[in-house]
């Protein structure tokens, strides 16, 4: 079992770093910020007995040797990088409940046969370069030199930002793993919604996580005089909008494991005496399984274009992204349900709504992940909060997991 004191103390510790005027943390990445924060943290690697080095993408990494040297290793972890005016738990808690459960083991003399990992994930939030996952992209393979060249507002490129941190942009390919050598991944996070909370449940399993498409409505019709102009005679693309929304609003809510939300509306020419003539609106759908999701989509987009021939308007639809939801697999949950069983709590199974480092690791091995409650499912705010009960829970099933993945022999693997 994990230590709940000492947990609470470095997640109190961590969070006075990058502490914002207004509430909050402000860690973006490759900052003074964020290099204090990970020295902080490569301390308690340190007093955790692990061997601890960065790599090329600048992900913080702590080993917990196994019996087996040569073995796959079981990678655990998440990110020490926040918003803007952030809380506390948001990824912090995932890494150093990783380095307090590797610490336990080796406080109790238990050795596993694979080595296990803890990682402190470049970037996860995107929130400088509006990228983000750029530690986990690069573990999984992925990240791209085209991808260094995204730039933060003061048109600084995340290769520039690396370089200013003592990386070297051209070796990024060199912190890839290969699929035979990461046995599996599991994670644990705060929830960010009120799910856990409303069963009044402590932790959850969690599904898998959902993949987002972000599509644009541009619907074009004529504006006109708001007195002058009969109602029967209007081409009224706000009208043809607000309709639109509201078979969203149906269509995402009739199987209850899909969402849709419409978060940014723009209505042209703006006047309160004219017809509008153009409304432009954002859509975000979501869900774990992707044929579910596509299915939502299409009959949304067949209800949309009968929607504005009706309304005598023009429709166009783009697509922003279209990111592919990434289940979570069936041997890391069967561990994570054996760990709720050691320690002894009500098992239930939820989504993540919200994108995770994991969702990377979909064509690299196994992932799961573990969340715990989150007080009025409020995240990404100063206001973020779990209880230090709630943080030993899920630090303690990560614990279990971690062992129960990391025992097994080398010659038996998980699917």
């Amino acid at each position: 079992m994990i230590n709940p004191e000492r947990l609470w103390s470095r997640l109190e510790r961590l969070g006075e770093i990058g502490k914002a005027e207004g509430g909050g943390v402000i860690r973006l990445s490759f900052t003074k910020e964020l290099r204090e924060a990970k020295e902080l943290v490569t301390s308690y690697m340190k007093e955790a007995g692990l061997l601890v080095w960065e790599d090329e993408v600048g992900n913080l990494i702590g080993r917990k040797e196994g019996k087996n040297s040569d073995a796959s290793v079981v990678l655990t972890g998440s990110h020490i990088d926040s918003v803007f005016h952030g809380g506390n738990f948001d990824g912090p808690l995932g890494v150093l409940a990783a380095i307090d459960a590797l610490q336990s083991m080796n406080e109790q003399g238990i050795e596993t046969e694979h080595p296990i990992e803890v990682i402190a994930f470049t970037d996860e939030e995107g929130a400088r370069f509006s990228f983000g996952m750029i530690g986990s992209r690069g573990v999984a393979g992925t990240l791209t030199q085209k991808d260094l060249e995204q730039r933060d507002k003061e048109g600084i490129s995340i290769a520039e930002a690396m370089k200013a941190d003592g990386l070297n942009p051209e070796s990024i390919g060199r912190a890839a793993r290969r699929p035979e050598k990461v046995k599996a991944y599991i994670e644990l996070h705060i929830e960010q919604g009120k799910v856990l909370e409303t069963q009044k449940l402590s932790a959850g399993i969690v599904t898998g996580i959902a993949g987002p498409l972000w599509q644009k409505f541009i619907i074009e019709g004529e504006a006109g005089h708001a007195g002058a102009t009969p109602m029967a005679i209007r081409q009224d693309a706000l009208v043809a909008a607000a309709k639109i929304m509201l078979a969203i609003e149906t269509e995402a809510g009739r199987n209850g494991t899909t969402v849709g939300t419409v978060g940014q509306l723009d209505v042209k020419p703006g006047g309160i005496n004219i017809i509008p003539g153009r409304a432009e609106f954002t859509l975000d759908l979501r869900d774990t399984d992707e044929a579910v999701r596509d299915e939502v989509e299409t009959r949304i987009r067949e209800q949309a274009y009968d929607i504005c021939e009706k309304q005598g308007v023009r429709l166009t639809i783009e697509d922003l992204q279209r990111v592919t939801p990434v289940p979570c697999a069936d041997s890391v949950k069967k561990a994570v349900e054996e760990a709720f069983d050691i320690v002894g709590l009500e098992k239930t199974y939820l989504p993540s709504g919200a994108g995770h480092d994991g969702m990377q690791f979909k064509d690299l091995c196994p992932m799961g992940m573990v969340f715990i409650r989150s007080k009025d499912g409020i995240s990404h705010d100063p206001a973020e909060w779990s209880s230090k009960d709630d943080c030993a829970d899920g630090a303690n099933i990560l614990c279990q997991t971690l062992l129960t993945l990391a025992v097994q022999k080398v010659n038996e693997t998980i699917d």
